[in-house]
């Protein structure tokens, strides 16, 4: 029994969720101390950049895994900076009104994105672990290709919904431009293309039951399409603009998420 124990703490997957949710937990006591969550997504996408480092430093380092790492290392530097820019600049997050001076249910909040960090990565960190030598094939080139093609709409969006924020004439309306007008939330389509495509070049070494890291992708949609993401931004659009006509016109001509296909 011992043994086993021993073999589970040892164990490549179990350290990386340790020094996950660790970090969380740390960033918890220090943002329940200050009674601020202004560095909760920096943490995040830092704790990202590390627990994908550590897992790479132990792998064969051959061009599948080198691949993976730098697309994680990129994704992760770009969106926590621009979230943590956002949250400088707007002074709060929203989703903290109710946690910022509840410790315990702050706890939650950082608990759950130890998890979500290590789920996320599970098909890299399992990838990682791989000792058989696979060439990288049209599977790889493909997902990587999704993953470019994810990245670029997480990018372009957020950069397009920043401009128009920025110009006072746009105060107080809605963005239908550029990618806002192919889908209501192109960063989120984009950000949940770009894991599916990390999961599918992942899966070229895969074997049983290491496929169910699929997870991690469906993950990250369930997150967005049912909890956190498109509901909460959603109800606070009907909210703000629900009865304007254009709005509704907006709601019923663009789809919510997939460009061009409505559901």
């Amino acid at each position: 029994m011992l043994g086993i124990i021993m073999n589970v703490f040892d164990s490549h997957l179990f350290q990386m969720f340790a020094t996950s949710i660790g970090i969380q937990w740390v960033g918890w006591a220090v943002s329940a101390f200050f009674h601020t969550e202004k560095f909760y997504d920096l943490t995040g996408s830092a704790t990202f950049i590390l627990i994908s480092h550590l897992s790479h430093n132990r792998s064969m380092m051959n061009t599948r895994q080198n691949v993976q790492s730098w697309l994680i290392f990129g994704w992760a530097c770009r969106l926590g900076t621009f979230l943590f820019m956002r949250i400088l600049k707007d002074g709060s997050d929203k989703r903290f009104d109710k946690a910022r001076d509840s410790p315990s249910v702050l706890f939650k909040f950082w608990t759950i994105q130890g998890l979500w960090v290590f789920i996320t990565l599970l098909p890299t960190l399992i990838q990682n672990s791989e000792r058989r030598i696979i060439p990288v094939g049209r599977r790889d080139y493909i997902g990587w290709a999704i993953w470019g093609v994810g990245f670029l709409f997480e990018v372009v969006a957020d950069m397009q919904k920043s401009i128009f924020k920025a110009d006072p004439a746009n105060d107080g309306k809605f963005i239908t431009s550029g990618l806002w007008s192919l889908s209501r939330h192109p960063n989120y389509f984009g950000e949940i293309s770009l894991w599916f495509g990390i999961y599918l070049s992942c899966s070229s070494v895969f074997r049983g039951a290491q496929y169910l890291s699929v997870l991690s992708p469906v993950m990250v949609m369930l997150l967005i399409t049912k909890l956190s993401g498109i509901p909460l931004l959603e109800a606070q659009g009907l909210k703000k603009w629900g009865t304007l006509a254009e709005y509704k016109k907006y709601l019923e001509d663009v789809p919510v998420l997939i460009p061009f296909i409505k559901t």
